[in-house]
């Protein structure tokens, strides 16, 4: 086999009322048109940055017979508005699109985000692909059909669940991802393994200095496709069971209560993978602090998180806001605050309704001197 022949790509069935296949690997473009099928028009949404690859995904779509309508959104949080939803529907409307026609998000997990929730709103529900070019988005956003926008009162609050036609993964596109960017989607690698596969950690433990170095060698990229494979392989798992976040979903979510919150207190100029590593030091504190979680298991979140150069701590002067924040979180029921927590790695549980002193305590062991910015860049 020639040097450059890709290796064969991994395909992971998510199974469920709406089965797809996510494919892991490189060189896909030729997997598009069996997952788009007999649609005779696609709307492909792109933010500005990966306007030459939205184009070429036009003019190879353009050979296999599909009329192609481009959509330029805004970078990350700025696309998931719903004025930015609102020029979508605008642009499907104005091009005739159908209900048999389709929509590809390209791009980032915002991008898939925003996609899936117009293809989801769109004549009450059209085909979606997903092709997600961030670490982020192959491990989390783009697989497991839950779309949204956000709101001045908190992230992803207006959404629907619409699983995608199908998510081509190609592994080229972490080749020339910031190490900054990369890094944040560790954060969901890290959260995978915490709750539902320890190797995924202990590969992290091992690799951790060549995973975020600024170029990737060839093992690298070798130890980045198992730990994404690994990744969406938990998520597959679990979303194939509940699509509907009626109960086992949650787990996916550790971390993300404070997270979130964290992410609307700074009106999301951090990112979203800095802002669920301290989510998941202040889940694990406050599991240890309820009796529920060994010191060593804390101790490893803040290790694994700390080697990868995400932050741990978050400054100790918003407590307020973010309790304002937590309550808005989609698990809460009515005033009931729930956590996703940890009994050990991989056995997640939940935590409802906790003291509120619980609460600040945590808060406590994560606080640090105000220092805003800390996460912007992370």
């Amino acid at each position: 086999m020639p040097a450059d022949t890709p290796q064969a790509p991994t395909v992971v069935h998510v199974t469920g009322d709406h089965p797809y296949d996510v494919v892991i690997g490189e060189q896909l473009l030729a997997e598009l048109p069996p997952l788009i099928g007999d649609a005779a028009k696609v709307l492909v949404i792109h933010p500005g940055a990966l306007t030459a690859t939205a184009e070429a995904v036009r003019d190879d779509l353009t050979t296999h017979g599909y009329q192609v309508v481009l959509a330029q959104v805004p970078e990350a949080e700025e696309s998931k508005t719903a004025e930015v939803a609102s020029f979508c529907w605008q642009v499907l409307g104005q091009s005739e699109f159908t209900r048999t026609d389709a929509v590809l998000g390209l791009g980032g997990g915002a991008t898939t985000d925003l996609a899936g929730f117009v293809a989801a709103t769109w004549l009450r529900g059209v085909k979606v692909v997903h092709v997600p070019t961030t670490l982020l988005a192959m491990v989390d956003a783009a697989v497991g059909g839950k779309t949204g926008i956000n709101t001045p009162e908190g992230k992803n609050l207006v959404g629907a669940f619409h699983p995608p036609a199908g998510v081509l993964c190609d592994l080229r596109t972490l080749q020339t991802l910031p190490a900054h960017d990369r890094t944040a989607g560790l954060a969901e690698v890290v959260k995978c393994g915490f709750i539902a596969d320890e190797r995924i950690l202990e590969l992290v433990e091992t690799h951790a200095d060549a995973l975020t170095a600024p170029e990737l060698t060839d093992r690298a990229l070798t130890v980045l496709r198992e730990l994404v494979e690994r990744s969406v392989q938990v998520k597959a798992d679990v979303v194939g069971k509940d699509l509907r976040e009626s109960g086992l979903r949650e787990i996916l979510n550790y971390g993300h209560t404070f997270g979130h919150a964290v992410e609307q207190v700074e009106r999301y100029r951090w990112r979203h993978g800095a802002a669920v590593a301290v989510g998941m030091v202040y889940v694990a504190e406050l599991a240890r602090l309820a009796g529920r979680l060994d010191d060593d298991t804390v101790t490893r979140h803040r290790d694994v998180l700390t080697r990868l150069g995400l932050p741990t701590t978050y400054r100790g002067d918003r407590w307020d806001q973010l309790h304002t924040a937590m309550r808005r979180d989609k698990k809460t029921r009515g005033d009931l605050l729930r956590f996703v927590v940890l009994d050990g790695t991989g056995r997640p549980g939940r935590l409802e309704g906790p003291d509120p002193a619980l609460l600040a305590a945590a808060y406590a062991e994560v606080s640090t001197d105000p220092t805003p910015g800390i996460g912007i860049d992370l």
